[in-house]
């Protein structure tokens, strides 16, 4: 595409959607300062009147860690909507042009199931903003549960009604091209499925009533179960494709999918461990969540060397990054830092701290928490200039959209 033509992200396809997640992910990465860093006694999560309260105390370096938090969360979590906006304006008419009509009948169908992983990804960013920015919320936290169990039930339909779609067309005429399944792509619908999973798991940790929590903890589990096992069928198969064709380069990136999906399982799993203990009086002793947490950033580590050895490999960074070809699954690779940035603050924290094993705000937290914080900022770095490469228009040498 030349510089005298439409901006690279005016060509629209619906993995751009995975820009409008990584933005709400980033939010989610500054509000880790806040969940670890602010007292919050008698509640799960930090509230307004606990940033305030914690500003009162006059600590500076507390304060700027608030503040950076503070300005982190309204950025990316306003960069997140405005991005959900643009996505959802773009995806209009697209299923009846010519290239939409191709992908819906390609492999490729299941990309549009970034559609509610990036609306989940919204709903659960949402809630942040509300907890952090608007006094009082805490107040009339139980009438919003059950609002937002409807919000993400609602998310999970399409998202199973989009992936019966797929599984109806390639099941019933056939169609699936297993030999350009050569990648992990077939893995996007776990992760919408475990996005809305890890919101329906909020109320079940968060909510003084019992129906509620129970009635949450019940919905997350099926969604749990169903992104778990459509990670091992897109492993399986996608592995064998890779194994005997080679990766497919430009779709390299999904081999990291792994990673945010495990993260977000994770939380999920935290959050109905809490659940329980609250509601049920089932606890989970600080050593067995540190080992819980220990084996998922064990694969995350494991599936991240991985993704980053095969992208090497195909010289990923130089053809689709800084090369001459774009592509707008250029936006997965924001997904992994970013997860992988908050499960360690969950490693750290609820693991390592809980367990007794290191000391909370010594030597050993701050020099793990610097790997967790140097991956958000990694992540920060990704997008910023993601959006310059895929929202101005190329300058001086002419650019094609892979």
């Amino acid at each position: 595409m030349s510089h005298s033509q439409t901006r690279p992200a005016d060509n629209w396809s619906p993995l751009y959607f995975l820009a409008s997640v990584g933005a709400g992910g980033i939010s989610v990465t500054f509000f880790m300062y806040l969940m670890h860093w602010v007292p919050h006694p008698g509640r799960t999560v930090p509230i307004f009147e606990d940033i305030v309260a914690a500003l009162g105390r006059g600590d500076a370096a507390l304060t700027a860690a608030i503040t950076i938090a503070l300005l982190g969360i309204a950025i990316f979590g306003a960069l997140n909507l405005s991005l959900l906006i643009w996505n959802l304006r773009k995806m209009r008419g697209f299923w009846a042009s010519e290239k939409g009509q191709a992908l819906a009948n390609s492999n490729a169908q299941t990309q549009m199931m970034a559609l509610p992983l990036a609306l989940a990804m919204s709903i659960n960013g949402g809630f942040i903003l509300g907890l952090v920015f608007v006094p009082g919320l805490w107040s009339v936290i139980e009438y919003l549960f059950p609002l937002a169990m409807v919000a993400f039930l609602a998310v999970g339909y399409l998202a199973f009604k989009q992936l019966g779609q797929f599984i109806a067309r390639v099941t019933a005429s056939g169609g699936f091209d297993c030999a350009k399944n050569n990648s992990f792509a077939q893995m996007l619908p776990a992760f919408a499925l475990a996005m809305t999973g890890v919101g329906l798991a909020a109320p079940a940790a968060l909510s003084a009533n019992a129906t509620v929590a129970g009635i949450g903890l019940i919905l997350s589990s099926f969604f749990l179960v169903a992104s778990a096992f459509i990670v091992l069928v897109g492993l399986v198969l996608g592995l064998r494709s890779i194994m005997e064709n080679g990766v497919a380069a430009e779709q390299a990136p999904t081999l990291m999918m792994i990673v945010p999906i495990t993260t977000i399982l994770g939380i999920l799993m935290l959050r109905q461990a809490h659940g329980l203990e609250v509601s049920f009086g089932v606890h989970m002793e600080g050593a067995e969540k540190m080992m819980l947490l220990t084996r998922l950033l064990s694969v995350e580590i494991l599936f991240a060397l991985f993704g980053l050895t095969v992208l090497a490999a195909t010289g990923y960074a130089r053809r689709f990054l800084t090369g001459a070809a774009i592509s707008p699954g250029n936006y997965a690779l924001v997904c992994p830092p970013v997860a992988m940035s908050v499960l360690m603050q969950f490693w750290i924290n609820a693991g390592l701290v809980s367990a007794g094993l290191i000391e909370k705000f010594g030597t050993a937290y701050w020099a793990l928490s610097a790997i967790a914080i140097a991956l958000q900022f990694t992540a920060v770095a990704l997008v910023v200039f993601l959006h310059q490469r895929h929202f101005r228009a190329p300058r001086g040498t002419a650019m094609r959209t892979a």
